[in-house]
């Protein structure tokens, strides 16, 4: 097996029914690797599961000969299920999320009313990141930033020049995060993405999602200094106070995503379903004028 390293690679898998990218991180063939924000498919209208996008990960990591260290999150996503568990199964490595992940378990053990085994430690992950924690992939060792703002506990991920931002950031004729969920601040996150943008201008950033507008080409890499630049949230210039009266009157606006009451429930638990009930089947709950 070849083994020789380079520099930082990133590998992106767009999912088109989410609108997510799962990057795969690592060093070239046969080197160790990350894998951050995988996408379990799921049909809202059945309820069925399905592991279309994770086994083009699996794929992925099979043929460069590549050894699953991390599978990290940057946050309990609400658009999206996460594949953690069956990537975990499958090819082996830690789960991961920031710290601050059992303020969200709190939050939504309440609004989802969980089994009374739930836990809100944080347990469900093999491991909590602390911020600017180093995150050892191989020879390469990443670092945490602690991003709040779309939620409490919202991280991103940075090895060498590359950066994963999570939701905190999207392309910039998108723009940024919403604010309006559980535990979500919008003086935060324009804080947030003050300490992404105060990084070296040549800074590469990978988006957690892209939502094109006027039918341009998904795209999910830029630069911090395309972002200063031209982020229609956040270049250069805005005030938190414009930034702040921005968000809070466009999220006034916003549909809750159509995934968000099944996604929190499973990512919360590192991508495990819910116990089984005596028949032998899993249920997610659906809270009446909750949110």
């Amino acid at each position: 097996m070849n083994t020789t390293q380079g520099p930082v690679q990133v590998h992106g898998i767009f999912d088109s029914a989410t609108w997510t990218v799962t990057y795969v991180v690592h060093q070239g063939e046969g080197s160790p690797c990350a894998i951050v924000d995988s996408v379990l498919d799921y049909d809202p209208k059945s309820g069925r599961t399905r592991h279309t996008s994770a086994d083009k990960v699996i794929d992925y990591v099979r043929q460069h000969g590549l050894a699953v260290q991390w599978i990290l999150e940057t946050h309990a996503h609400a658009d999206h299920l996460s594949a953690a568990a069956y990537l975990k199964a499958q090819l082996g490595g830690k789960t991961a999320i920031g710290a601050h992940i059992t303020q969200v378990q709190k939050v939504f053990q309440g609004i989802f009313n969980l089994e009374p085994g739930f836990k809100t430690d944080g347990s469900q992950f093999d491991h909590l990141l602390q911020a600017d924690e180093p995150l050892p992939v191989g020879e390469l060792v990443g670092r945490t930033l602690f991003v709040p703002g779309h939620t409490p506990a919202c991280v991103a991920y940075q090895f060498g020049d590359a950066v994963f931002v999570g939701d905190t950031l999207f392309m910039p004729d998108v723009g940024t995060a919403r604010c309006d969920f559980p535990g979500g601040d919008a003086k935060a996150l324009y804080a947030s993405t003050r300490k992404i943008l105060g990084l070296p201008p040549q800074t590469r950033l990978f988006m957690c999602h892209d939502y094109p507008p006027n039918g341009r080409a998904v795209t999910f890499e830029t630069t911090v200094a395309e972002q200063r630049a031209k982020n229609i949230h956040v270049h250069d210039g805005i005030s938190e106070a414009e930034f702040v009266a921005m968000r809070t009157q466009r999220d006034a606006t916003l549909d809750m995503p159509v995934l968000i009451l099944p996604a929190v429930q499973i990512n919360i638990r590192a991508g495990e379903m819910p116990p089984q009930e005596a028949n032998g089947v899993a249920y997610l709950k659906i809270p009446v004028d909750a949110l």
